[in-house]
């Protein structure tokens, strides 16, 4: 069982930034895909960023690449999330996952635990 807890959300003019955290509990974080999706009001949940156990891959949907990045400490079990030139459009809660697969997967279906969510409040 491995239980994640978000925090770094909060309310940031748009052009500026934030960085979101996830910590995990469990022996066997290092070996999780460690995800990050958004969900804005009225809409499905996202993806957003991803990050293989070893660090070595990554990937982005197309409207934050360039602008987040996603990173990992294993010895601290946390993955990040930096948040760089923030628009409204980013606006929504932010949550992590794992996937004791370790396979590397863009949509929600195959994670096994999430977080409760930081909300990211961007204003124009």
């Amino acid at each position: 069982q491995v239980q994640l807890v978000e925090s770094g959300g909060g309310l940031v003019q748009a052009g500026g930034s934030l960085r979101l955290s996830c910590a995990a509990s469990g022996r066997t974080f290092g070996a999780y895909t460690l995800g990050w999706f958004r969900q804005a009001p009225g809409k499905e949940r996202e993806f957003v960023a991803v990050i293989s156990w070893s660090g070595g891959v990554t990937y982005y949907a197309d409207s934050v690449k360039g602008r987040f990045t996603i990173s990992r400490d294993n010895a601290k079990n946390t993955v990040y999330l930096q948040m760089n030139s923030l628009k409204p459009e980013d606006t929504a809660v932010y949550y992590c996952a794992a996937d004791r697969s370790g396979v590397v997967h863009t949509t929600t279906t195959p994670y096994d635990y999430w977080g409760q969510g930081t909300q990211v409040t961007v204003s124009s």
